[in-house]
């Protein structure tokens, strides 16, 4: 049988293996931690569980269609519902806003709290919609680098509606030229995030990024989102996919232009293909130093990082949901800090997740479990120790603030996730949590091809390479690698 090897255990290597597997492949994924997930996993402290990595569940189908390629049930081994609320919103002036998925609710809300017109937030949305529709199949579900792509028809409506696409002005721009209230444009500023990118820099095109959370819908998966990366590694057991964990793959075996394999810490095998779920700088930089680097892409901004405290709340708060924002009042020096000066801002936009609203055993009764994120600039070498002090004093200080409270003497434990860590745990390069920054509007054409140009049968996956970071594009990212292997003999 073909023999194919997947380097990591992250979910986009996961359900790379679950495709390759049906195509006919026998597939191995080795993995250098001894769980599965990356990113997405969790840790136990005390009596409080936490996710330790993505926090937001959108487009569940692109879960559940793995399920469904093996004939599987996947309502008997993985649950989700949809959320009616997808984020409350808070304002240091005191307003509150709960953004709800129905459209025409959001829509009306937004309308009052923000005193914009119902028509101008609804052509907004609208629009939003029409460049997801234009440009979904060309940037999310193909290869940006086959010609075959652009002589689609899709591809070609698309390129023949470039001006609509607001490819030419900042994402902030479009905002504050759609809308009066800074807030709303602060609201809708804020998705650039989900790319960890600066709504300053980030294209006007990527304000299709709300259309897939309002359209598709926010969702929470039965067990919180570890369980989304413990379903599919299940199902890939079943599907007789081989793991080696803790078996650290440290050169991909070139020889003559073409993959014969990897080499591990512990030995050599032989496979026909190899695909890459590790970040593409240290795919280069780690395992194919012998080999010629794509310069320019491995040369790109990275994407924000992430500073993360865990802490068990000796309280509940019913006016907190499964997420939550506390905005800064300088959104724009919090991202000038991130991204120009690599520090934390003094006033940083502080998000808020909490499982235990929805898994009552996340928690002890009457206590929380809290997720409390703040983005950061990648790992450049900075004092993290007294980073890490700052930024704890100014998010207890603001939350204090906001929801009128004295968090310290609620904290009853507390784990800490920085941007070294994250760097450590995951190999991404400076802890970067989406691989390349998009702040420039090429970034799509620039991210590294779900292929290698000049190594025949090595391919990558995963959200360092096309199209992106998040669940969903490193979930597309599997399906476009599925469509580029070679069928196995």
């Amino acid at each position: 049988m073909t023999n194919a090897f997947i380097i990591g255990a992250g979910i986009g290597g996961i359900a790379t293996a679950l495709r390759l597997k049906k195509l006919g492949y026998n597939v191995t994924i080795f993995e250098s931690n001894s769980y599965p997930g990356g990113k997405l996993h969790a840790i136990n402290l005390n009596e409080y569980r936490f996710d330790l990595g993505p926090s937001l569940f959108t487009m569940p189908h692109l879960v559940t269609e793995l399920f469904e390629l093996f004939d599987v049930k996947s309502s008997a081994h993985f649950e989700f519902f949809e959320k009616e609320i997808i984020c409350n919103y808070f304002w240091e002036d005191g307003l509150r806003f709960s953004a709800k998925s129905n459209f025409t609710s959001f829509i009306e809300d937004a309308s009052k709290s923000f005193n914009e017109p119902r028509e101008k937030i609804q052509n907004y949305l609208q629009g939003n919609q029409k460049k997801y529709d234009l440009t979904a199949s060309l940037f999310l579900e193909k290869s940006l680098h086959k010609i075959n792509t652009y002589l689609s028809r899709d591809t070609l409506i698309a390129i023949a509606q470039l001006g609509k696409l607001d490819i030419n002005n900042s994402l902030n721009y479009l905002n504050k030229k759609t809308f009066k209230n800074p807030k709303l444009v602060q609201l809708f500023n804020r998705y650039a995030t989900y790319n960890g990118s600066s709504p300053y820099k980030t294209p006007g095109i990527m304000s299709m990024i709300p259309h897939l959370e309002m359209y598709y819908g926010t969702y929470f998966p039965k067990g919180g989102m570890h369980r989304i990366s413990l379903s599919l590694y299940d199902l890939a057991k079943k599907q007789n996919i081989e793991f080696k964990f803790e078996e650290k793959v440290e050169q991909i075996l070139v020889k003559n232009g073409k993959v014969t394999g990897v080499a591990t810490n512990q030995n050599n095998y032989n496979a026909d293909i190899v695909v890459s779920n590790m970040d593409i700088y240290s795919s280069y930089k780690k395992l194919l130093k012998n080999e010629k680097h794509p310069k320019k892409v491995l040369a790109q901004e990275r994407s924000s990082s992430a500073l993360i405290f865990y802490w068990g709340i000796s309280k509940e708060f019913p006016e907190l949901d499964l997420h939550n924002i506390l905005f800064s009042d300088s959104y724009e020096k919090e991202f000038h800090s991130i991204f120009e000066t690599k520090n934390l801002s003094s006033d940083p936009t502080i998000y808020i997740n909490i499982t235990s609203k929805e898994e009552t055993t996340d928690a002890p009764k009457g206590h929380e479990n809290w997720f409390v994120m703040i983005n950061a600039p990648g790992n450049y070498g900075q004092d993290w120790n007294a980073l890490k002090k700052q930024a704890r004093k100014a998010i207890i200080k603001k939350i204090n603030r906001i929801l009128k409270i004295d968090l310290e003497l609620l904290i009853t434990t507390e784990y800490v996730l920085d941007p070294v860590a994250i760097e450590n745990n995951t190999s991404s390069y400076r802890g970067a949590l989406y691989g390349a920054a998009s702040n420039d509007k090429f970034s799509a054409f620039l991210r590294h091809p779900n292929f290698s140009n000049k190594i025949k049968n090595l391919y990558f996956c995963g959200g360092s390479v096309h199209p992106g970071g998040g669940i969903p594009l490193c979930l597309l990212s599997a399906k476009i690698v599925s469509d580029l292997v070679p069928k196995p003999n």
